[in-house]
């Protein structure tokens, strides 16, 4: 997905088209594959209080409201559609599980489908579908989002599932059972997808050595150990009021839809927000070649420290990576597909956090390509450091950025996911005419510079997989 747009789409994952800006990397509970937060003060008072958050150049109906128990609830009306997309938003992933419970997080995700206290899973299943709806959830880095997209005529029925799902699982022995076989398979899976493990071991090796370089699905043991203990613990720990951001999005009024939400919603436990990782990782500048001799390709991911989610100097950071290779007319896709014919799919992605954040280059090419791939990334990196980018070429990125932007608020899911990010990587919602401002005000000289800062041949990270045949690469093919 083009990058901004994961401030705007309604999913994060793995599998986005090129010149990605993956807010997270996620994996989802259903079969189909993808910051600290300012946390609101429960009202003192016996009602909910209420806040407008008028866009400052357009008309984005946004409001903002804390419920009595603290659970804070976003709404936007959009009076052109038919449907309404809710999410129940965790504000902690899996960077903030520690050692021996990595993994919990998506476990719990899971085990939430398998049953309530009212439901079967099945019976959830036919509900769902009976009203035509979309039911799905993901686990990601720093978040976990429960959401469902309903007609609006669905609401009350569509509320009533959620709230179930989220505030009453049983987690009973035998489901916690039969769902750890399932999600050793999904660990199986991965692992035999070539394009997914050669990020999962960059992402291992880069933030070696702390949370963020752990898999968003655990491992084989940790999972193995979890037990029905393990998943309240970490179920009470933090899916209470603090910890929690409701948003929604599409034909709503925000009162009477308020009132449906605290009838539903506000029961949820009272409490602060979870203690977070606060220790920013140190990245690892290395080099891993790891041979897999059945696959007919060498993946390629090749990476460098980048600014955080909430940079100041983000908007660059978005447009020099859409220069680079974030799509068809990058430089990197036109340099190594388009001119050489080196790769089939080639393209550069950001990956920012709440502290820190990466920005990778991917490759899938023939053994025997590798090293020119290598240096023709190498190429860019240089060319970007020592000469400014045309202004037709910044040009094109701008718009190519604004209409991403304008695209990713089309649909209620892209809004309902917009309002929560916004609300917990930056406490305030940004207006499309801000960031097209924001946009605009960026330099051939500030992207220059950004370049300069970013591509450090001493920071360069580099995994490859697959069958080598003798493949070596050194610090000295990477310099840049």
């Amino acid at each position: 997905m083009p990058p901004l747009c994961r401030l705007f789409s309604s999913r994060t994952g793995h599998a986005a088209d090129c010149g990605r800006i993956e807010t997270e990397s996620t994996h989802n509970s259903m079969p189909q594959k993808p910051a600290k937060t300012a946390q609101p003060k429960p009202s003192r008072s016996a009602k909910a209080t209420t806040e407008s958050r008028p866009d400052r150049n357009i008309p984005r109906n946004i409001r903002r409201t804390v419920l009595p128990n603290g659970l804070l609830v976003l709404t936007e009306r959009m009076e052109h559609v038919r449907s309404i997309s809710m999410g129940m938003w965790i504000c902690t992933g899996s960077r903030d599980e520690d050692a021996p419970r990595n993994g919990v997080s998506h476990f719990v995700e899971h085990m939430l489908f398998k049953g309530t206290q009212t439901r079967s899973a099945q019976h959830i299943a036919r509900e769902v579908d009976s009203i035509g709806g979309n039911l799905d959830a993901f686990t990601g880095k720093e978040t976990v989002c429960f959401n469902i997209k309903v007609l609006d005529q669905h609401v009350p029925k569509a509320l009533d599932l959620l709230s179930d799902l989220v505030l009453r699982p049983i987690f009973a022995t035998e489901d916690i059972a039969r769902e750890r076989g399932v999600i050793l398979e999904e660990i199986k899976m991965d692992e035999d997808n070539p394009d997914y493990l050669v990020h999962e071991i960059f992402t291992q090796n880069f933030w070696k050595d702390h949370p963020l370089g752990r898999p968003i699905l655990g491992t084989s043991s940790t999972v193995k150990s979890f037990g029905q203990k393990t998943l309240f613990d970490y179920y009470g720990g933090c899916f209470r009021s603090g910890n929690m951001v409701f948003s929604a999005a599409g034909n709503i009024e925000h009162d009477a839809f308020l009132a449906q939400v605290e009838q539903h919603f506000g029961s949820v436990p009272s409490g602060p927000a979870a203690n977070l990782a606060t220790q920013p990782p140190s990245p690892r500048a290395r080099i891993s070649l790891r041979d897999k001799k059945s696959l007919e390709q060498v993946q390629l991911c090749l990476g460098v420290p980048a600014p955080r989610v909430s940079d100041e100097h983000r908007y660059t950071t978005y447009l020099l990576n859409t220069i680079l290779g974030g799509g068809m007319s990058s430089r990197l896709f036109q340099t190594v597909r388009e001119e050489r014919g080196l790769a089939y799919s080639i393209y550069s992605e950001l990956n920012p956090f709440r502290d820190t954040g990466s920005l990778c280059v991917y490759a899938g090419t023939s053994a025997d390509k590798a090293e020119k791939v290598i240096a023709l990334t190498m190429d860019e990196f240089k060319r970007l450091k020592s000469e400014p980018v045309t202004e037709e070429e910044l040009q094109r990125a701008k718009d190519q950025l604004k209409g991403n932007i304008l695209l990713g608020l089309e649909s209620s899911s892209s809004r309902m996911t917009n309002l929560a990010r916004q609300q917990m990587y930056f406490g305030h919602f940004f207006g499309v005419e801000e960031i097209i401002r924001r946009v605009d005000e960026v330099t051939r000289e500030g992207i220059q510079q950004l370049a300069n800062s970013l591509f450090d041949p001493e920071a360069v990270a580099l995994t490859l997989l697959g069958n080598l045949n003798g493949l070596k690469i050194t610090r000295r093919d990477l310099a840049c």
